[in-house]
């Protein structure tokens, strides 16, 4: 949090590759900081920090709109093409630090396809990362990001009927983070009132759970 004119919300996208990790965090940003492109191998080696300019219209504090600032860590896959578990984890562990270490981190995203079913060893893989990056309380912080909306809705699903014929596992996963999750279209630019609607519902998630934090370390 900043002064009171201005809220900052901290984010960490994490998920498997060719997922639209990296432009979802583009997305969320409203910028082409991340480069995402289609590729055989995993595009995001290293972590980078990305940061929106002043959004308004979104949050009113004592009667008086304040402006967003969105702040967007973007990290390899895992599994990656290059890298083992233990340098995605390392790396991605070490950036949290340097990045949240003073205001902490108020949402993980999980990122994951709605285009393709999700698979228990898939699932057991990122969940496992998410886990030792943050700890026991992983659940409540964190979100699932579901990309490639867009072509499952092309496909004929609604969110109700995609819902009612996802997988087991992806039922249980949005359960164990009690259905903070967000379908998100994968076009090359959203527009403004898109990405108005999907910064709203990471608001209310991070407003439910009473503006905590995760990671933020004492000064003393």
């Amino acid at each position: 949090m900043a002064d009171s004119n201005e809220m900052t919300i901290n984010l960490v996208v994490l998920g498997k590759t060719q997922t639209g990790k990296s432009a979802a965090g583009n997305s969320l940003l409203g910028s082409s900081d991340f480069e995402s492109r289609l590729c055989p191998s995993s595009v995001t080696t290293c972590c980078s920090l990305g940061r929106s300019g002043h959004i308004l219209g979104l949050i009113r504090r004592n009667g008086c709109e304040s402006a967003l600032c969105v702040r967007v860590l973007d990290t390899p896959s895992y599994p990656h093409s290059a890298l083992s578990k233990k340098q995605v984890r390392d790396t991605v562990r070490a950036a949290l630090d340097h990045h949240f270490r003073e205001e902490g981190l108020h949402l993980a995203l999980l990122v994951l396809r709605a285009d393709l079913p999700l698979c228990p060893d898939e699932n057991n893989d990122t969940v496992q990362l998410i886990q030792e990056l943050l700890g026991p309380t992983w659940k409540d912080f964190t979100a699932v990001l579901l990309t490639h909306a867009d072509k499952a809705e092309e496909a004929g699903y609604s969110e109700e009927t995609y819902l009612h014929s996802a997988s087991s596992t992806l039922l249980s996963l949005l359960g164990s983070v009690q259905h903070k999750y967000i379908f998100l279209d994968n076009h090359n630019s959203i527009i403004k009132e898109e990405r108005n609607i999907v910064l709203t519902k990471l608001l209310n998630f991070i407003r439910k759970n009473n503006y905590q934090v995760l990671l933020k370390h004492s000064k003393e």
